[in-house]
């Protein structure tokens, strides 16, 4: 539940944490109070990892890489400690892809590449580059190729005809 305070022009949940119930486009900008926007994902939901990657290529698939970062978001916070570097590097993946379709050239590059490191350090460290059907070493390819593009070209990509294939 939000409310909007007189004195605070956010949206806040009943503890008082910031909520924005504003809809939202298909990569995650707020739009206007009464707009139509996209369904956004829950938060917090419990999934097994398969169904994690599942639905995160499904979004990905759709053109709503800020959607699949909040799938694997709640991998990172609620899966095992050991697992949360993989998931946080793929949520820094997807939200680089989101980035690099709002036009966001600089933060896109940084986020893919930092996801990029991160899914290779984990595989690295476990010595598993193909947890649950995951392709890490294609994955951080994908994310530096398409950062130096983003970087060379400064323009907006489209998120569906770049969304990576998570698994082979």
């Amino acid at each position: 539940m939000t409310n909007v305070g007189a004195s605070d022009a956010r949206d806040r949940d009943t503890d008082g944490r910031a909520r924005n119930a504003r809809p939202r486009d298909g990569l995650g900008r707020p739009l206007p109070y009464g707009a139509e926007g996209v369904p956004r994902q829950p938060e917090g939901v419990l999934r097994a990892p398969e169904e994690t990657v599942d639905e995160a290529q499904a979004l990905l698939a759709a053109g709503r890489p800020f959607h699949a970062h909040e799938v694997f978001e709640d991998a990172w916070k609620s899966g095992p400690p050991e697992e949360r570097p993989l998931w946080r590097g793929l949520a820094q993946l997807a939200v680089g892809l989101t980035h690099a379709a709002r036009g966001n050239a600089v933060g896109g590059a940084r986020l893919l590449r930092r996801g990029a490191g991160a899914v290779g350090e984990w595989a690295v460290a476990r010595g598993e580059d193909r947890p649950y059907g995951l392709d890490l070493p294609g994955l951080a390819r994908w994310a530096r190729e398409l950062a130096g593009r983003v970087e060379r070209d400064c323009a907006p990509v489209d998120a569906r005809a770049e969304a990576p294939r998570l698994g082979p």
